[in-house]
C-alpha cells in the first residue's frame, strides 16, 4: 500500500481528463458547508415524553460526542445522561410503562446484533434484558395495563426465527411467552399484553395474517396474500377483536383497512389513495384508533379519521413550514411531540398543547444549519421508456443557472425502499459543491402501488438501471445537466446500482462511488443473515432463487462481478468491516477481480462499521474522500481533508491501480 493512500488516489483520478466546472459558475455558489455541519452528530434529536408527561427525553452527544440519551424533568433544570455508551451511540430508545426505565436497543460495531437495554432512572443500573450472546433482539411491545412488563422479540431458541419472551422490568426475568412455528416475520399484542396477531411469510412469497381469541387459543389464518400484494399487520384494535391492516388485496395502491376476527367478517376501509399507497400513520398506542394517514406522492398530505384531532392538525400546519408528524404523546393525550421537516432547513420539533390548541417550540436537530443558503428539493415525475410514471426529487445547487451542470444521481437502497422530500445531508452537500443531484423512486420503490413495486422483480441491471439512464436523460434535454459529467452514487443497493452503471453501461457515467453495495447476487444471497429466512421466498421472487438452475443464468448476468473487466471508469468503494447484510467479501471480491483485470479503484474499510457508517468520524471521514473524487472526476468545489483521515476514524485504505 502507498504511504500516503490519500494523495495517491486523488493524483490517478480522472488525471487529465477530468471535465472542470467553470471558474465563474464555481464562484456564484454560496458559501462552502463544511462536511461537520452536514454529517455530524445532531445537537438533539428524536424527543419523547414520559406516559405521565413529567419528563421528556431526546437524544443528544455526550463530550466525547457520542449519542447518548438525556432526559430532564419538564420546568426543570435537572438535564441528567442517562446512558454510557462508548463509541458507537444510542440511536433507538423508547419509555417503558412503569414510572421509571427507559429501554434503548444497541449491536456491537454494526453487526446489528441488538440487544434491549433498560436503565432505571432512580437508581442509575443499567440492565441487558436479553443477554444471549450472538441473538438480536427487538421491542414488540410496551402497554400501560401491565406497566411492569414488557414484549421483546429474540432468536435465543433458533437463531432463523424470532420469539416473543416476557420481561419483568423489575428483576429483569426473561420467559418464553410465545414460540414461532418458524414462518412468523412480525407479532401483534393486544391492550394486555396479550399476543394474539401474528404476521407470516408462505412459501411463495406472499402473506398470511393469523388472529387468535386469546392466549390458549388455536391460531387462524384471518387473511391471505399472494406474493404480488402487500398486506401488513399494523396493530390490534383496543378491543382486542380488530386487526388494523395496510392491504393492497384487490387494488393496485395500500389501503388502511379495520378487518374484525370474526371469521368471514368483511373490512372496512378507513384511507385509500388510488395515485399511492398508504403511510405513515397515526396511531395512538393508548387508544389503539387509527387517527390519520399521510400520503406523499412528492410532498406529505394527510387525511384525518378521527374527527377530535381534525382541530389539532389545523392548528399543527400553522406552526411551521414544511410537512409534519406526530410521533410521540403523553398517556392523558393532552401533549403531543410533532416534527417538521423541510427540504431547506433541520427538523424542528415542537410541543403541542391539545387543550390550549397551542405550539411551543423546542429545538431543532442541527440549529448550525439555520439561515445557510440550502437548495430546494423539488418533486418531479419522469416518464420512463416503457410507459411508466416514476416519481424523485430533483436539487439544484443555489446561486448559478441551472444550466449544463454536473450532475450526482444518488440511489436509495433496499432497493424495496423510497427517497421522501424533506432536509437529505448528501442532496444538499452535493448541490452546494456545485452538482445537480437526483434522486428517483425507480421500478422496485415502494409508496407508488404495487404495480410499480413488481414491476422491479428480477429486474436488478435490466430495466431498474434503465429507469436511472432515462432519469439522466430527462434531465439532459431540460438543460440542466452536461451528459459527459454524471456520476453515480449510493449505499446498498444503491451501490449495487453504482457497480451496475459502471458494468452494464461502462461509458455512461464519469465515476462511482459505492457504499456496501453487493457485486455477486449469489454471494449476497448466501450470506443473509440467518433470521432472514422467514423473507427468503420474498428474495427468491424478486430476484431470483439461488437454489434453482433456471435462476442461474439471470443472477449471474445481474452481478456486476462477472463484468469486473468492463470498469473503466473511476470507482470508490466504502465497506464496513461487520456488515451483516452485504457481507465485506461483496466489496472485496470486485475490487480483486479489478485488480486482476488490471483495473483501478480506491477501496476504504471502515473496522468498526456495519451497513453503512454510524459513527460521525467514519461518516465523514468516507464523505471528505468522495467530495475529493468528485471534484476530480466532474470539478465541482471540495472542502480539504486535513491528514490522511479524520482523526478517530478506523478508515484503512487500499488504492488498486494507482497511477
Amino acid at each position: 500500500m502507498p504511504s500516503d493512500p490519500m494523495k495517491t488516489f486523488l493524483a490517478r483520478l480522472c488525471a487529465a481528463s477530468a471535465l472542470f466546472v467553470s471558474a465563474h459558475a464555481l464562484a456564484d455558489l454560496p458559501p462552502l458547508i463544511a462536511r461537520d455541519i452536514l454529517f455530524g452528530n445532531p445537537e438533539r434529536a428524536t424527543p419523547t415524553l414520559s406516559p405521565d408527561a413529567q419528563r421528556m427525553a431526546w437524544i443528544a452527544p455526550d463530550k466525547k460526542n457520542v449519542l447518548q440519551v438525556w432526559v430532564q424533568t419538564i420546568g426543570k433544570e435537572d438535564t441528567k445522561q442517562v446512558t454510557n455508551d462508548k463509541k458507537r451511540g444510542v440511536r433507538q430508545y423508547a419509555w417503558a410503562q412503569d414510572g421509571r426505565t427507559l429501554l434503548y436497543l444497541q449491536d456491537n460495531d454494526g453487526d446489528e446484533n441488538f440487544h434491549v437495554f433498560g436503565v432505571d432512572l432512580v437508581g442509575g443500573n443499567v440492565r441487558d434484558f436479553t443477554p444471549v450472546e450472538g441473538t438480536r433482539a427487538g421491542l414488540v411491545a410496551v402497554e400501560a395495563s401491565v406497566p411492569g412488563e414488557i414484549l421483546v422479540s429474540l432468536n435465543a431458541r433458533d437463531r432463523k426465527f424470532f420469539d416473543v419472551y416476557r420481561v419483568n422490568l423489575a428483576t429483569g426475568a426473561l420467559a418464553l411467552d410465545t414460540q414461532n412455528p418458524g414462518d412468523v416475520g412480525e407479532w401483534r399484542a393486544d391492550s394486555k399484553l396479550n399476543v394474539v396477531a401474528a404476521e407470516a411469510k408462505t412459501p411463495d412469497g406472499g402473506t398470511e395474517l393469523r388472529v387468535r381469541d386469546n392466549t390458549k387459543a388455536p391460531w387462524r389464518t384471518l387473511l391471505k396474500a399472494g406474493a404480488d400484494d402487500n398486506l401488513d399487520l399494523l396493530l390490534v384494535g383496543a378491543d382486542g377483536k380488530t386487526l388494523v391492516v395496510a392491504s393492497s388485496i384487490g387494488t393496485n395502491t395500500t389501503r388502511v383497512i379495520e378487518q374484525p376476527f370474526a371469521a368471514g367478517a368483511k373490512g372496512k376501509v378507513i384511507a385509500f389513495s388510488d395515485e399511492v399507497d398508504a403511510g405513515p400513520y397515526l396511531i395512538s398506542a393508548y387508544s389503539k384508533k387509527v387517527q390519520a394517514v399521510g400520503f406523499e406522492p412528492g410532498r406529505r398530505t394527510w387525511k384525518v379519521i378521527d374527527p377530535s384531532v381534525q382541530g389539532d392538525f389545523d392548528g399543527i400546519a400553522k406552526l411551521a413550514e414544511g410537512d409534519f408528524q406526530v410521533f410521540n404523546r403523553d398517556r392523558a393525550d393532552k401533549k403531543w411531540l410533532v416534527a417538521f421537516v423541510s427540504d431547506r432547513g433541520p427538523v424542528r420539533y415542537y410541543l403541542w398543547d391539545r387543550a390550549e390548541r397551542k405550539g411551543q417550540y423546542l429545538f431543532s436537530t442541527q440549529p448550525k444549519l439555520e439561515g445557510l443558503a440550502l437548495s430546494e428539493m423539488k418533486p418531479i415525475v419522469v416518464t420512463t421508456r416503457d410507459g411508466f410514471k416514476m416519481h424523485g426529487y430533483l436539487t439544484l445547487p443555489s446561486g448559478v443557472e441551472p444550466k449544463n451542470l454536473p450532475m450526482v444521481m444518488v440511489v436509495h437502497g433496499g432497493p424495496w425502499g423510497r427517497d421522501r422530500w424533506g432536509l437529505n445531508g448528501n442532496a444538499q452537500w452535493l448541490a452546494n459543491r456545485g452538482y445537480a443531484v437526483m434522486m428517483m423512486n425507480f421500478r422496485a420503490s415502494t409508496g407508488y402501488g404495487k404495480q410499480w413495486l413488481n414491476a422491479g422483480d428480477r429486474q436488478w441491471g435490466l430495466k431498474m438501471h434503465d429507469d436511472l439512464l432515462d432519469a439522466t436523460e430527462w434531465a439532459v434535454k431540460q438543460g440542466y445537466v452536461d451528459p459527459k459529467k454524471v456520476a453515480i452514487m449510493g449505499g446498498s443497493y444503491g451501490g449495487y446500482a453504482v457497480l451496475a452503471g459502471l458494468t452494464v453501461t461502462p461509458d455512461y457515467f464519469a465515476c462511482g462511488v459505492d457504499i456496501v453495495g453487493p457485486s455477486n447476487l449469489r454471494t449476497l444471497l448466501k450470506a443473509i443473515p440467518p433470521y432472514w429466512t422467514t423473507i427468503r421466498a420474498t428474495f427468491n421472487k424478486r430476484m431470483g432463487n439461488i437454489d434453482d438452475p433456471k435462476d442461474e443464468a439471470l443472477l449471474r448476468e445481474a452481478s456486476p462481478l462477472f463484468k469486473a473487466d468492463r470498469i473503466k471508469k473511476p470507482l470508490l468503494i466504502g465497506q464496513g468491516a461487520n456488515d451483516p447484510r452485504v457481507n465485506k467479501a461483496e466489496s472485496e471480491q470486485i475490487v480483486e477481480a479489478i485488480e486482476k483485470n488490471k483495473g483501478s479503484v480506491t477501496y476504504v474499510v471502515y473496522s468498526d462499521e456495519g451497513h453503512g457508517f454510524a459513527r460521525p468520524e467514519n461518516r465523514i471521514d468516507f464523505n471528505a474522500r468522495s467530495e475529493a473524487f468528485l471534484a476530480q472526476c466532474l470539478g465541482g468545489r471540495s472542502e480539504p481533508m486535513q491528514g490522511d483521515k479524520m482523526p478517530g476514524s478506523t478508515a484503512v485504505v487500499k488504492v488498486v491501480g494507482a497511477k
